[in-house]
């Protein structure tokens, strides 16, 4: 290579991170070719309106960096909710991914594809397979992209919290024999966040080796307070380190708090800051809780 053309991939290479570690959010789709079984889809646009995003054929990660000098190697996969026919993309993609990048975790907002939007050709196991995807493509690539591996979480809002229910408590060992290098990789995740979560996914028993977890919702949202005290018990019952929180008010989709004007619900995320920093998720020094 001339030296001429290496000081030019050098600088494009700088000008690329300096934009990605500077506010950009790249999007990386979950299968180069679309997602397998409807590949021809994949150039299908996506709709977005006002708060919501609907119509996904492809799939994606749209990846939110922390200053490097705040990085503390963690990164989290985040579930929008929206019923499964839309997402909440901004309130419940964007505005967790920008909280998380001031505590110096890197984030990953999830678009899944959507069973219960009209006309649908997609299920529930579709959006599963997902949520399953992009925690082995985040582990992947974790090295490359200046994460701990063993420190990857996933949260998730309402339809997007019961996601996160199926990829923590189904099947999530890596194929050895799998053809693409992604599918090889462990979709555990090293911890857990529910916000206001659906019952779909909550398993019948805690195993003793799932991950810390934290759940949050309003007393006066009925399904998803009898999710979480649920997922409590069983969680006692394995003896697995939990923490709950249910306000008395709230109702649902509050989503980050910031458009509410009950204190506890503005406040919320700070309880979810301590609960980090307390189960060391935030330190790279120690091992993250999940790591047996």
């Amino acid at each position: 290579m001339s030296h001429r053309r290496f000081i030019l991939l050098a600088a494009s290479l700088c000008a690329g991170a300096c934009l990605l570690r500077a506010g950009e959010a790249p999007v990386i789709p979950l299968w180069p070719n679309g997602a397998p079984g409807f590949e021809s889809r994949r150039q299908e646009p996506e709709l977005a309106r006002d708060y919501w995003v609907r119509h996904i054929n492809n799939p994606s990660l749209t990846a939110f960096y922390p200053p490097p000098d705040k990085a503390t190697g963690a990164a989290v996969v985040i579930c929008p909710g929206g019923g499964h026919r839309e997402l909440v993309f901004n309130a419940e993609g964007v505005d967790p991914a920008r909280y998380f990048n001031q505590l110096g975790v890197a984030a990953f907002a999830l678009k899944y594809r959507l069973a219960r939007e009209t006309n649908s050709p997609y299920t529930i196991d579709n959006a599963r397979e997902d949520a399953q995807r992009a925690m082995r493509l985040v582990r992947h690539h974790a090295r490359e992209w200046g994460i701990d591996p063993n420190r990857i979480g996933i949260m998730g809002f309402s339809a997007g919290g019961e996601l996160t229910s199926m990829v923590t408590f189904g099947p999530t060992a890596g194929n050895p024999d799998a053809t693409d290098p992604i599918d090889r990789v462990s979709c555990r995740p090293d911890f857990l966040i529910e916000i206001y979560p659906g019952p779909l996914g909550e398993p019948k028993a805690v195993p003793t080796n799932a991950p810390p977890a934290f759940f949050l919702g309003a007393m006066d949202d009925a399904g998803p307070a009898q999710t979480i005290t649920g997922m409590l018990e069983k969680y006692r019952q394995a003896g697995v380190p939990v923490e709950v929180h249910l306000f008395a008010k709230g109702s649902h989709a509050f989503n980050m708090g910031y458009r509410s004007k009950l204190a506890t619900i503005k406040n919320w995320p700070q309880r979810l800051t301590d609960w980090l920093a307390d189960n060391n998720i935030l330190n790279p020094a120690v091992p993250a809780p999940g790591v047996k």
